[in-house]
């Protein structure tokens, strides 16, 4: 097994603007994607040191950094542009196969949550971030 990131595989589909998962490339210098931490607990501790805990539904999300040149950036502007004129969310579902490491995970009920609308003009253009929060994540071996 191998650790590289490089042959990982994102797709995401967008209901009724992308019924077929798209494949996402040109992904940004040293950042392709990353989750947030999901914190499953809320905590109490009473005042006589006894604590209590209780499972909590979280939102997971997924941020995903593409090249100003990426091509996949036009599949994020459509699914911006659609919500705009249609002034509704639009649920997005995929896939994450992570062949190297042997996992592959389930993405559903997500809704775009972050745009950058342009990439940032510096000495050449900065890559452009977007953000999806998705209900469930659920991994599986390859």
């Amino acid at each position: 097994m191998s650790i590289t990131s490089s042959n990982s595989v994102l797709l995401i589909g967008v209901n009724g603007l992308y019924t077929t998962p798209q494949q996402l490339q040109g992904f940004g210098e040293g950042d392709a994607y990353m989750m947030d931490v999901v914190n499953t607990t809320e905590t109490r501790l009473g005042v006589d040191g006894i604590m209590s805990a209780g499972w909590i539904p979280q939102i997971k999300i997924l941020h995903v950094t593409l090249q100003a040149d990426s091509a996949s950036n036009s599949f994020f502007e459509a699914w911006y542009l659609a919500q705009e004129s249609a002034r509704e969310a639009y649920f997005a579902f995929g896939t994450i196969d992570q062949s190297s490491v042997g996992k592959i995970y389930t993405l559903s009920n997500g809704v775009l949550d972050g745009y950058t609308p342009i990439a940032e003009a510096k000495k050449v253009f900065e890559p452009r971030k977007f953000s999806i929060k998705f209900n469930t994540v659920l991994g599986s071996p390859v």
